[in-house]
C-alpha cells in the first residue's frame, strides 16, 4: 500500500494493475464477484457454481495484493498487509472464497481512500520553470536582438523595457527605472535603479527602459536558484510512514504468534483462517483515510486547501512557525505612513495638492499617495499640464500652483532653495519618502511604510494557546524594517536582508533541530522556504501559482486566523483517526479470541470485521464537523477596520508631522 504521501513506492513503473487499484478498479471488481456469486447462490440455488465464480474473483483480485505485499517484503517493508495477504492466500487455499474475497474487498478499498487522501497536485518546480524569463534582447553594434535567455553570455548588453522580466543578474550600465522585485525579496516597495545598481533575474521593469552588462548566464541567476532550491527542497523532505505501518509494527506480529498458537494446540487451518480474517486489521487501512479526507473537507468548507493527508498529520504536530513578513505580517503593498509639512500647508492641503497631480502618474507610490488623498479630502481638484519624469516625479497646475512630487534629486530641480528648507523641516524617520514642492518651495514629505496586518495579533495569540510557543520573522527586506516589526509584534527572533536561500537555511536548521516547522509565505521567495519545512501554509487570497504550488497548504481567504483554524482541524482529525483505530483494533483483537477458541468460522469472521469496519468508518467521519473554534471574526479586508486616514491635528511651529495610525 501507498504511504500517504506517495513516496514509498514507484508509480512510474507500475503495473497495469496497480494503476486500476489506484482508480479504485480493484474494490469495484471485488464487490462485481461477490454480488455475482450471491446471485447464483441465493438466487439460481447453485451453491457449487457460486463457489466456483468466487473462488476464480479471489485468484484475480487477490493475486494482485498479495504479489506487491510480497514484492514489500522482499524489499524489507514489513507492513500491516501482511495478514491480509496471509488471509487471502489460506481463504483461497481452503476453499473459503467468499471470506477472502471481503478482505480483498477491504484492503483494496482501503488503499484506494488513502491514495485519494494522500493525493498531491503540487508541481512547484514546473510553475517556476513555466514563469521564468524567455526572451532576452541583446544589444550589438547598435541594434537589438532578440535571443533566447539559454543564449546570453557573461559580458553581453541586454536592453530590458518597461514590463520585461529582467533574464539574467547584471548591473545597470545606462537608464532610470523603478524595478519591482518584490516576488524575490520580499520588498513591497519598488526599487530606484540607475547606473551601477544590481539586478537580479526574475525582477520587473516597471517604467523606463534599461541597459544592463550580464554578470551570470541564466542558469546561475537569482531565479533559477530558486527554482533548483524548490526542487532540492522538495526531494529531500523525508516521506511520512503510514499510520497504519506505525500502528502494524505490534498488531502483525502478535496476530501471526495467536495463529501460530492455534495451530499448534488444534491443528486446524480453518481456525487459523478464521483468526486471521476477523484480525486483518481493515480498522488500520480505512480509519485514517477516511479521517483524513473528512478533515480535509471540513477545512475546504473553511477555504483552507489542505493537498493531501501528510500536511494534515505535520500540521497537527506543528511547534515552532516561520513567517514572512512582506504580504504577510504585513499587508504587502506600501501605504502612507507619515506626513510632514511646513507651517504653510496642512498636511490635508498637502495630500491634497500631491494627489491631484499624481492622479495621472501609473506608479505604483502615485496611486497610494492618491488613496491616502481621497480618503483625506474628497474630491480631489483637477490638475492640468501634467508631466511625469519616468522614476524620478510627475509635476502639474493645480488651482494655479506649481506643484510637483517625486525622489529628493526631483524636487531640488523645482526648489532652488531645497536643500536648506529640507534641513529645516526633517525630523528622525526612516522608510521610502517623497517630496513634494509647491510654487518652487519645499511644502512637505510624504513617508511611506508597509502596514501591519490587523489580524496579525490574534493569530500570534492562537498560536502560543495551541503550543507554537517559537516564533521567527525572516524576510528579504531590510533588517531595520524587519526588525521595527518584529519589535511591535513581539517577536523575539527576527532576520532581514535574507535571500531565498537563506531562508532556507533558516528552516532546515530548525527541522534538524527537532521542530516541526510551520512556514508562512505568500511570494516567490518564499516557495523554497515552504517547500523545506515540515508543513508549508501559502497565503493565496490575492495571488497564488508558484506559491501555492510550493504549499502542502494553501489558505484562499484573507484572514491569518485561518491559519489556527487549520491547526485545530488537523489535531481533531488526528485525534479521532488514533481513536478509531484503537476501538478497532480493540474490537479486532476481541474476535481474533473468540475464533481462536473455534467460535467463529471464517465467513461469520468475515461478515464481522465488516461490522467492526462500518463502526470505525462512522466513528471516523465525525472529523467532517469543524472543531469548536476559539477566534475573533476578523474583517473582510483591511479597509474594514482601518481608522480615518488623518485625524485632525493642529499645526506645530515650523513643522506639521502626522503619524498615520495603522492597521
Amino acid at each position: 500500500m501507498t504511504s500517504i504521501v506517495g513516496q514509498t513506492r514507484s508509480e512510474v513503473q507500475a503495473p497495469v494493475w496497480r494503476a486500476w487499484l489506484y482508480a479504485g478498479w480493484l474494490p469495484f471488481l471485488t464487490l462485481c464477484f461477490i454480488v455475482a456469486g450471491a446471485v447464483i447462490r441465493f438466487g439460481a440455488s447453485n451453491p457449487s457454481l457460486a463457489v466456483m465464480v468466487w473462488w476464480s474473483g479471489l485468484a484475480i483480485t487477490g493475486a494482485p495484493i498479495v504479489w506487491q505485499t510480497a514484492r514489500d517484503i522482499s524489499s524489507g517493508r514489513f507492513a500491516v498487509d501482511l495478514v491480509a495477504a496471509l488471509a487471502i492466500i489460506l481463504a483461497f487455499v481452503l476453499w473459503q472464497p467468499l471470506a477472502g474475497l471481503v478482505i480483498v474487498l477491504m484492503q483494496s478499498g482501503g488503499e484506494s481512500l488513502e491514495r485519494y487522501a494522500g493525493r498531491k497536485a503540487s508541481d512547484a518546480v514546473r510553475e517556476l520553470e513555466a514563469a521564468a524569463p524567455r526572451i532576452a534582447h541583446r544589444m550589438l553594434n547598435g541594434s537589438t536582438e532578440d535571443i533566447a535567455v539559454d543564449e546570453v553570455e557573461v559580458g553581453d548588453l541586454l536592453l530590458i523595457r518597461p514590463g520585461d522580466l529582467v533574464p539574467c543578474d547584471g548591473f545597470v550600465t545606462g537608464g532610470r527605472s523603478h524595478v519591482d522585485a518584490s516576488k524575490l525579496t520580499g520588498e513591497p516597495i519598488p526599487l530606484s535603479v540607475i547606473t551601477g545598481v544590481r539586478l537580479m533575474s526574475g525582477s520587473i521593469n516597471l517604467e523606463g527602459p534599461l541597459e544592463m552588462e550580464v554578470l551570470a548566464p541564466a542558469g546561475e541567476s537569482q531565479y533559477a536558484r530558486i527554482v533548483e532550491l524548490v526542487r532540492s527542497a522538495q526531494a529531500s523532505k523525508a516521506p511520512l510512514q503510514r499510520l497504519a505501518d506505525r500502528y502494524g509494527l505490534w498488531f502483525t506480529p502478535l496476530t501471526l504468534i495467536v495463529c501460530a498458537v492455534a495451530y499448534l494446540l488444534t491443528h486446524d487451518p480453518v481456525r487459523v483462517l478464521a483468526i486471521l480474517v476477523v484480525a486483518t486489521p481493515c480498522p488500520l487501512l480505512l480509519a485514517a483515510p477516511v479521517a483524513f479526507i473528512s478533515g480535509i473537507n471540513a477545512a475546504a468548507r473553511r477555504h483552507i486547501i489542505m493537498r493531501n493527508g501528510a500536511a494534515l498529520e505535520y500540521l497537527a504536530s506543528a511547534s515552532s512557525a516561520v513567517f514572512d513578513k512582506t504580504g504577510t505580517v504585513t499587508l504587502g503593498r506600501p501605504i502612507v505612513r507619515r506626513v510632514i509639512t511646513t507651517d504653510s500647508l496642512t498636511a490635508a492641503d498637502l495630500l491634497r495638492l500631491a494627489g491631484a497631480v499624481e492622479r495621472g502618474s501609473s506608479h505604483l507610490l502615485a496611486r497610494t499617495l492618491v488613496e491616502a488623498a481621497e480618503e483625506t479630502v474628497s474630491p480631489l481638484p483637477a490638475a492640468r499640464d501634467v508631466r511625469e519624469a519616468a522614476g524620478r516625479g510627475v509635476t502639474g497646475m493645480v488651482e494655479g500652483h506649481a506643484v510637483a512630487v517625486g525622489a529628493a534629486s526631483y524636487a531640488a530641480d523645482h526648489a532652488p532653495l531645497f536643500e536648506s528648507e529640507l534641513e529645516a523641516l526633517v525630523d528622525a524617520g526612516e522608510g521610502l519618502r517623497a517630496y513634494v514642492t509647491v510654487d518652487n518651495r519645499l511644502a512637505g514629505i510624504v513617508e511611506y511604510n508597509d502596514a501591519i496586518r490587523g489580524d496579525i495579533v490574534d493569530l500570534l495569540a492562537e498560536l502560543r494557546r495551541l503550543g507554537l510557543t517559537r516564533v521567527l520573522l525572516l524576510s528579504g527586506d531590510a533588517s531595520t524594517n524587519v526588525g521595527a516589526v518584529a519589535r511591535q509584534l513581539g517577536i523575539r527572533e527576527a532576520s532581514g536582508d535574507l535571500l531565498p536561500e537563506q531562508k532556507v537555511t533558516v528552516v532546515r536548521d530548525l527541522v534538524d533541530a527537532g521542530e516541526h516547522v510551520l512556514m508562512i509565505g505568500d511570494g516567490t521567495n518564499d516557495a523554497p522556504a515552504l517547500s523545506a519545512a515540515t508543513v508549508g501554509i501559502a497565503l493565496a487570497s490575492q495571488s497564488g501559482g508558484i506559491t501555492a504550488e510550493a504549499a502542502d497548504v494553501v489558505i484562499l481567504a484573507d484572514d491569518l486566523l485561518r491559519i489556527s483554524e487549520a491547526i485545530r482541524i488537523s489535531r481533531r482529525t488526528m485525534r479521532i483517526a488514533r481513536q478509531s483505530i484503537w476501538v478497532g483494533l480493540g474490537l479486532s483483537a476481541t474476535a481474533a479470541g473468540f475464533a481462536a477458541a473455534g467460535m467463529i468460522a471464517p465467513t461469520l469472521g468475515a461478515l464481522l470485521q465488516e461490522a467492526i469496519d462500518l463502526a470505525v468508518i462512522v466513528n471516523a467521519l465525525r472529523a467532517t464537523a469543524l472543531p469548536a473554534m476559539t477566534r475573533r471574526e476578523s474583517a473582510d479586508s483591511e479597509f474594514a477596520t482601518r481608522p480615518p486616514l488623518l485625524p485632525s491635528a493642529p499645526a506645530s511651529g515650523g513643522r506639521n508631522p502626522v503619524t498615520l495610525p495603522r492597521s
